[in-house]
């Protein structure tokens, strides 16, 4: 799935073990994609020796601090995330 930028998605809540490159701070989040980068290759397969492939779509996505961190206001936070990490909402 392709997504747009503005489009509003959540972050999935999945445990992961090892390594992958989304913070646990916006796991089960909701952001808007700002920009799409394009496709690159999986860091999380690549770490262990895998060559990445299939690429996947890297986005930059949106949120609010507030949306992240009680108490926070009028900041952005804005995190590149890897498509298999995200949902339509």
């Amino acid at each position: 799935m392709t997504y747009q930028v503005g489009q509003r998605v959540r972050i999935a809540a999945r445990d992961h073990e090892g390594h992958h490159r989304t913070p646990a701070y916006v796991k089960g989040k909701s952001g808007r994609i700002e920009r799409r980068h394009g496709a690159f290759k999986n860091p999380e397969t690549r770490a262990y020796g895998g060559d990445g492939l299939p690429q996947q779509e890297l986005y930059l996505v949106g949120f609010d601090a507030s949306d992240l961190w009680p108490g926070a206001s009028g900041d952005r936070v804005e995190v590149d995330i890897y498509e298999h990490w995200l949902e339509a909402e």
